[in-house]
């Protein structure tokens, strides 16, 4: 399937964005692990979080993850400590991207687990049992939700968990939303050094949760409002919190230099309200930025940079090489096709210096992955009758993303 988008002239728009699946899929593995069934509220219907809910529901011999690198994370350190012999595998990408550091980790700790193909990757049988737990190091360089997987299990361990992170530490609020949301299940865990987190062994309490809106997926309502020509243009993005945990919540400031303002109906932190998006004057000429944090936001403000002519240099991008695709190569090739000629500096930076050259008008191919087409999309803006490949992977984490455009006056 190919979509062909033509951009409106006005933008005066309400979106109910989708919940958060950082969340979500946080929430289901901790309330499996407190043996409760209890579905928290507001919880998203993304693919992500649908296979971890089909999993958890009826917990198959084979369980296919699909193209859901959480649900294969957390689902690998779950399987570890919950009673069955598993096999957990996913799509042919998936297959592809590593999780030794996860399973040699985890078989420190006593688990059994065994590579059903090539050593290093998925699937993986996994046989659970009671393990013991204690002190372990770990690469925090590699991916936060290694981190994550392992923290979500330590209450469940007999002597708890200390982790120390050797390495530079990426991601760090996806680790820190993880020992929020461990906290509001009664589980005690605190970093003790900066490097170093400590999980008793306390088992969680269940309890009702309400699972707050995505502002991934609200990052690329901020690139509309950046590419829109419309002075008057509005956008109004239910859901969202002031002082929200989730690392991208970042967005607002970083969009804040490319003239997008955002206001709270309510000044009540920790509450969902209704976030406005205003436009103002950008007179930003260059912008560098480190992703280290948040690096699902890179592919949007790399887009929208472009796009706007502002020259960037963007850093801690090492793992983008190893999401649902090579998310760098991805980028350089796609916006080529539009005219724009990036470079990298290794794996882990990427900048635009204004170079240019011919474009030539293909379609922008998506890579099975979501983020590629949900950040490509407000290019229409610039360039009407903007054509994306393969447009339904967005499912994967804002699954009516073409129907919110549509709502908001865009054309498919």
């Amino acid at each position: 399937m190919t979509y062909t988008i033509h951009g409106p002239q006005h933008i005066d728009t309400t979106v109910k964005l989708p919940a958060s699946k950082s969340i979500s899929n946080r929430a289901l593995i901790i309330q499996a692990l407190a043996g409760d069934n209890v579905v928290p509220d507001n919880l998203s219907d993304c693919d992500d979080t649908e296979v971890i809910i089909e999993a958890l529901k009826t917990m198959p011999e084979t369980i296919d993850i699909k193209a859901s690198g959480t649900a294969m994370r957390f689902m690998t350190a779950y399987l570890s400590v919950s009673e069955g012999e598993h096999v957990l595998t996913g799509t042919d990408r998936m297959k592809q991207r590593p999780i030794a550091v996860l399973v040699d980790a985890l078989r420190y700790l006593g688990a059994d687990i065994a590579y059903e193909g090539e050593a290093g990757f998925p699937p993986l049988r996994i046989k659970g049992r009671r393990l013991e737990g204690g002190y372990l190091e770990i690469s925090g360089s590699i991916s936060s939700q290694f981190i994550s997987a392992l923290l979500l299990i330590g209450p469940m361990l007999e002597k708890g968990l200390e982790l120390k992170m050797t390495d530079t530490i990426i991601s760090r609020p996806y680790i820190d939303l993880t020992l929020c949301m461990m906290r509001d299940f009664g589980a005690a865990v605190e970093w003790t050094d900066v490097d170093t987190i400590s999980v008793a062994p306390k088992p969680y309490t269940s309890r009702r949760y309400y699972i707050e809106s995505d502002w991934s997926a609200g990052s690329y309502w901020y690139e509309i409002m950046a590419l829109s020509d419309d002075s008057e243009a509005t956008v109004r993005l239910e859901g969202l919190m002031d002082g929200s945990r989730q690392g991208d919540s970042v967005v607002k400031y970083i969009f804040s230099l490319l003239g997008v303002k955002t206001s709270f109906e309510t000044t009540a932190p920790c509450v969902p309200n209704t976030v406005t998006l205003r436009r103002h004057k950008c007179l930003l000429p260059r912008l560098e930025y480190d992703f280290t944090g948040s690096p699902d936001l890179a592919q949007t403000l790399v887009v929208c940079c472009a796009l706007m002519d502002i020259k960037f240099h963007f850093k801690g991008l090492a793992t983008l090489r190893i999401k649902e695709t090579d998310r760098i190569e991805a980028l350089k090739t796609e916006l080529r096709k539009l005219g724009y000629v990036l470079h990298n500096v290794g794996d882990n930076e990427l900048f635009w210096d204004g170079e240019r050259c011919e474009p030539t008008g293909e379609a922008i191919d998506t890579y099975e992955d979501h983020r590629m087409a949900l950040a490509f999309a407000p290019v229409a803006l610039k360039c009407p009758g903007l054509q994306i490949n393969n447009p339904e992977v967005v499912s994967k984490s804002y699954p009516d993303y073409w129907k919110d455009l549509q709502t908001a006056g865009f054309t498919l």
